[in-house]
C-alpha cells in the first residue's frame, strides 16, 4: 500500500480544512516545497497535492507553486483541485506531475473525461468525494444527486484506472476512514482505490491494509502526520513489510 502525505495549498500556505469547510482552516506551513522535501526525507514515494483555492473557484490558483514542488522533489506527485481544462492537465503533466486528479468537471461532462483518459490513460484519476453516499462537487460546496457507487460504475466503463475516495464527514477530523463506504465501493468497481479522509493513527493504516486485497492500494493522510498522531516513517515501514 502506498502512503500519500497530503499537501493542501490555500493562498500559498500548507493548510488542512475540517470536513472541507473553507472557514475552518489550520495552517501548518508557509513553505509548501519545504514540506514536500520533509515528507520525501521521511521516505514517502508519493505526494498528494491539492489546490484548495482552485477547488473553490473552479480554476487553478496555485499551479506554479505546485510545479515548483514537483521539480523540488525526486518522488511522484499527484495533483487535484480546480483542474477543469485540458490545457491545465497538459501543463501539469508536462511540468513533472505524475497523476492529475479530476472532480467536478467529469461529474458534469463524461465526454470530457473519456477524451482525457484516451489521451493520458493511467496518468488520470478521479476524486470521488462523498457525503452520505452521494457525490459532492465544486470544492465540496455542493452535493450532486449522483450516487457514488453508480458513478464508479460509469467511470470504470470509461476506462478509468485510479479512484480516490473521500468521505467528507471524516476529512480532517481524525475519526478514522469510512471503512463501510470503502468496502461498498470496492465491491462495486474494479478500479484501484486510494482511501482519503479521517486517517488518525497506525491502527487505521492496519485496517486499510486488511482491505488492500479488495482493491484499496493507497491511503492519503494529512492532519494526522502534521499533528504527530501518525508517524509517517512507521506507517511506511508497516506498508513495506506488508508488501
Amino acid at each position: 500500500m502506498i502512503i500519500f502525505p497530503a499537501i493542501d495549498i490555500k493562498e500559498g500556505n500548507v493548510v488542512r480544512l475540517a470536513q472541507g469547510k473553507f472557514d475552518e482552516v489550520t495552517e501548518y506551513s508557509g513553505a509548501p516545497a519545504a514540506m514536500a522535501r520533509l515528507w520525501e526525507a521521511k521516505g514517502a514515494q508519493w505526494l498528494h497535492v491539492v489546490d484548495l483555492d482552485g477547488a473553490k473557484t473552479g480554476e487553478m490558483q496555485n499551479i506554479e507553486t505546485i510545479l515548483h514542488i514537483a521539480n523540488t522533489v525526486n518522488i511522484s506527485v499527484q495533483v487535484g483541485g480546480g483542474i477543469r481544462q485540458e490545457d491545465d492537465i497538459r501543463k501539469l503533466l508536462e511540468g513533472g506531475i505524475a497523476r492529475v486528479i479530476l472532480g467536478t468537471r467529469v461529474i458534469e461532462d463524461r465526454s470530457f473525461l473519456k477524451k482525457i483518459i484516451d489521451q493520458w490513460g493511467d496518468k488520470i484519476a478521479v476524486s470521488l468525494d462523498c457525503s452520505n453516499g452521494m457525490v459532492a462537487q465544486r470544492g465540496w460546496t455542493s452535493t450532486s444527486n449522483l450516487k457514488a457507487t453508480d458513478f464508479a460504475k460509469d467511470l470504470e466503463a470509461l476506462g478509468l484506472s485510479c479512484l480516490i475516495y473521500t468521505d467528507i464527514a471524516r476529512d480532517g477530523m481524525l475519526t478514522g476512514p469510512n471503512f463501510e463506504g470503502l468496502e461498498e465501493l470496492a465491491g462495486t468497481t474494479n478500479i484501484p482505490i486510494i482511501a482519503s479522509g479521517g486517517i488518525s493513527n497506525i491502527e487505521d493504516i492496519k485496517k486499510l491494509l486488511a482491505v488492500e486485497d479488495k482493491g484499496v492500494f493507497g491511503a492519503i493522510t494529512g492532519r494526522a502526520i502534521y499533528e504527530g498522531k501518525l508517524d509517517l516513517k512507521e506507517a511506511l515501514a508497516l506498508c513495506s513489510r506488508n508488501g
